[in-house]
């Protein structure tokens, strides 16, 4: 047993059970967070917020409320906004531990078996739009919060909770917005992540809009027009090519391995009788690490546009819709990413790797400004496992109060007593 192991054992003991006795609770927090949507688009957060300080009210957590002015949300294609911090301060002597779950989540879609917003038990998984991503952090990070307090020990430093609701459309709304205000600046950063992994970098996201403008004709007479699919065609080969290159390009860091790009939507066209004049597609560029994101954005607008002067009469218009850094490792990160490995394996019962993964999350805002952050929470062991972003997303009940028990524990390694070594 290690020096901090043992100077903590009944702490730790506490700790769980603690956990355990409010478990119940900690599920019925949940399945209430569970129960008011935050489909983004529409991006109508406001009310989970509001929703999400009166719950924690009632457990002595005093939420402090900061809207974002309308016409920025609005500009940012979302409809309101309300973020969440609590403060919860300490002796001095400790640093400053942010933990950063986000309610906002994409639209249930088709297939659920499950009501999405009904927060349903079954089968030791809780099902619902955002359960396992990453509604289950507000209440990880709440209960670990409660009962690393329930303890009575003097702690150093401080906790704050930020519940945020700008991930889905890049995070400037959410942690950005609050790291550009002031209103938080914490010295180490856990964010809302997987239960089986620390998370210690991430892919980076460069998204746009490429309208590709032809001249409409009538399709009898299609020499008149200047067809905007088949310009469109000839410029997705061109893309698409690019992936075959993509799998050269390798990432040194685990969990991550090449760039990727994906058009994920198109549309265009007016009618079937009538020679495409405009066409519309979106494409997500995945970034490794390693790369820079200014290059990858030059180097994209360099391939469309190369494949449209091929084209007489084809113009095109290319619009940047999102560009999310990677999240690189931070040296600071070693007291958290040690802490969280070693409680992982002790209440997982299997080694805890530390890696990246090829999301992109908003934890970046904060690595982007120096602050060491790690990913880490209740969420599922993988993206496929927990249905997130399909139907019928679940979180396993085990995940949650293990994961809870990760995050209280790590938190009294660094906020706990530290007294003489033995």
């Amino acid at each position: 047993m290690s020096t901090h192991e043992h100077r903590h054992h009944r702490s730790y003991q506490d700790l769980d059970a603690w956990i355990d006795a409010h478990f119940e609770e900690e599920l019925r927090f949940l399945q209430e967070l569970v129960r008011v949507p935050t489909d983004t688009p529409p991006g109508n957060n406001a009310p989970h917020a509001e929703r999400t300080a009166e719950l924690l009210a009632a457990m002595g957590l005093q939420a402090e409320k900061h809207s974002v002015p309308a016409s920025e949300v609005l500009a940012a294609g979302m409809q309101s906004i309300t973020n969440l911090v609590v403060r919860r301060p300490y002796a001095e002597g400790g640093p400053t531990i942010g933990l950063n779950a986000h309610g906002d989540v994409v639209p249930p879609g088709e297939g659920w078996t499950h009501d999405p917003y009904g927060g349903e038990i079954a089968n030791g998984h809780l099902f619902g739009r955002a359960s396992a991503v990453s509604k289950s952090d507000f209440a990880s990070y709440t209960f670990a919060v409660r009962a690393l307090e329930s303890l009575g020990l003097p702690l150093r430093g401080a906790v704050e909770l930020l519940f945020t609701y700008d991930e889905e459309f890049g995070g400037e709304l959410g942690p950005g917005w609050l790291l550009d205000k002031g209103l938080t600046r914490p010295d180490l950063l856990l964010a809302a992540g997987f239960s089986y992994q620390v998370i210690t970098a991430h892919n980076g996201c460069l998204q746009m809009e490429v309208t590709v403008h032809g001249k409409m004709a009538h399709a009898a007479i299609p020499e008149s027009g200047v067809d905007a699919l088949q310009g469109t065609l000839h410029i997705l080969g061109a893309l698409y090519a690019q992936n075959t290159l993509y799998k050269q390009v390798r990432s040194r860091v685990e969990g991550i391995n090449h760039p990727y790009l994906n058009v994920g939507r198109i549309e265009g066209g007016t009618n079937t009788n009538v020679v495409p004049g405009k066409v519309v597609f979106k494409l997500d560029r995945r970034m490794i690490p390693e790369e820079n994101p200014t290059e990858v954005e030059a180097s994209i607008r360099g391939v469309i546009a190369d494949a449209a002067t091929q084209l007489p009469g084809i113009t095109v218009d290319i619009k940047r819709l999102l560009l999310a850094r990677s999240m690189r490792p931070l040296e600071g990160n070693k007291p958290l990413v040690d802490a969280l490995q070693h409680h992982g394996e002790a209440l997982f019962g299997e080694p805890i790797p530390a890696m990246g993964t090829p999301l992109y999350t908003d934890v970046r805002l904060f690595a982007e400004r120096g602050i060491p952050g790690v990913i880490y929470g209740a969420g599922p062991r993988t993206v496929l496992e927990s249905h997130a972003k399909r139907a019928d997303e679940r979180l396993s009940l085990d995940d949650l109060r293990k994961a809870t028990k990760v995050v209280a524990r790590t938190l009294l390694d660094l906020l706990g007593p530290r007294e003489a070594p033995l």
